[in-house]
């Protein structure tokens, strides 16, 4: 069967923001997988009009809030290096304009994902994660 829209959730993950260039990053909300089989992070980016603007993304996990760790690359659907914006000159649809996307596939209860900047501009970005594979469908809208 062809339905998609009963077996996955949308929730919001971080809001869509201007990054700077400090290296700090930001973390997003938390994300409670229980009853459900996996997480795809969507990760969505702006107008980043500077070259050598860049952003890393970095995915976390843990059985408790308190104790999220880097997931290892076994446990992710895709790298974290293509999920991030590399230094590049700016094309839309290419380089900014773009939405990319990484999935986690390990067995923590709970998911997170950081974005960390680096370079001489600002740029806007914003992830959504999808939980998909429910342990119960269909799933309702929320």
């Amino acid at each position: 069967m062809n339905d998609l829209h009963n077996n996955v959730r949308f929730v919001h993950a971080l809001a869509p923001a201007a990054y700077g260039t400090t290296g700090t990053g930001r973390a997003s909300d938390i994300i409670d997988r229980q009853g459900w089989g996996g997480v795809e992070f969507c990760v969505h980016y702006g107008v980043t009009v500077v070259t050598n603007a860049s952003v890393a993304i970095t995915v976390f996990e843990g059985d408790t809030t308190g104790a999220m760790t880097s997931v290892a690359d076994a446990d992710l659907n895709g790298l974290e290096s293509a999920a991030g914006l590399g230094a590049a000159a700016r094309t839309s649809g290419t380089s900014m304009m773009i939405g990319k996307r990484i999935g986690y596939k390990g067995d923590q209860r709970y998911v997170q994902i950081k974005e960390v900047p680096t370079g001489g501009a600002t740029g806007i970005v914003g992830i959504g994660a999808v939980l998909h594979n429910p342990n119960n469908a269909p799933t309702s809208n929320p």
